[in-house]
């Protein structure tokens, strides 16, 4: 199984027994129901987002120590910039 079909299944899975609680085909509790049910999956998308920020920032902060992936970034950033000068176009 590839890993884009496991979290597929994951995320169906879970969004499956989600609904079932939510139109109230699995009995829960009240509170449950009225309380974390209907803002469940905008917690989830935060912590996603702040997941997804958090290690953004962390490999961006961290980009020094991969010497030669800058290095090369490096050069590919001044590649682009001599062939934009080249055709006109500033870009300091």
């Amino acid at each position: 199984m590839t890993k884009a079909i496991e979290t597929a299944t994951f995320l169906g899975i879970i969004g499956t027994v989600y609904f079932l609680f939510l139109f109230q085909v699995l009995p829960s509790s009240e509170k449950i129901q009225i309380d974390i049910l209907p803002v469940l999956p905008w917690w989830a998308l935060v912590s996603f987002g702040a997941y997804s920020l958090g290690n953004i920032g962390y490999h961006v902060y961290r980009f020094k120590d991969c010497e030669d992936a800058y290095h090369e970034l490096m050069a590919q950033i001044n590649e682009a910039k001599k062939s934009l000068r080249t055709q006109g176009i500033s870009v300091d």
